[in-house]
């Protein structure tokens, strides 16, 4: 298979791991999304300042960071038809990691919003990561120079917001903070 195109089907990872078009797809509760094109430079910059800082945090400590385009299957043991590709990841229990994918809910998830995926960030994938337990789920905005931390609590998002003069604690990670000082200014 080419690309996804029945609108009436329900894919799965299965379906996924088949489409060869050299785009790059999500799939959620068995809908394809096709992703956005290449991010912007601010975006990437962000993107790789955050995967720095958070590679340096883990040196050394069994969690690890990983950076799009890396797929994490949330429901990989029921219908299987759920794959995102987050900008950045962040994985303490190395069980969920296979060589290929995270399989299983991160314990952290960074989305930096564009102008195309900020709608799609905030609302279906807020309820997505929710649904599926990401512990700690960031959604960072280049324009406003800010980033919405939510952390899980009692099965339902605790949300706080950031600065770009903040250093953020990592929940899921004891003792570490993120300068986003440095971040904003890339």
């Amino acid at each position: 298979m080419d690309t996804p195109h029945d609108d009436n089907k329900q894919y799965t990872y299965k379906d996924y791991c088949t489409w060869d078009d050299d785009k790059r797809w999500e799939l959620i509760e068995g809908t394809p999304y096709l992703m956005a094109p290449a991010p912007n430079q601010a975006h990437q910059s962000i993107s790789m300042v955050l995967s720095r800082q958070f590679s340096n945090m883990l040196y050394g400590k069994h969690c690890k960071v990983f950076a799009a385009p890396f797929d994490v299957r949330l429901n990989s043991e029921t219908t299987d038809d759920t794959i995102v590709q987050p900008d950045l990841i962040v994985v303490c229990d190395e069980s969920k990691l296979n060589g290929t994918c995270c399989v299983g809910a991160p314990d952290l998830i960074v989305e930096i919003l564009s102008p195309s995926t900020a709608r799609y960030d905030r609302t279906l994938k807020f309820d997505l990561y929710l649904k599926h337990g990401v512990r700690e789920y960031w959604i960072v905005d280049p324009d406003t120079k800010t980033v919405s931390v939510h952390v899980l609590k009692d099965g339902d998002y605790i949300t706080r917001a950031f600065t770009d003069a903040d250093a953020i604690p990592v929940h899921v990670l004891e003792g570490c903070k993120v300068n986003m000082n440095e971040v904003f200014e890339a």
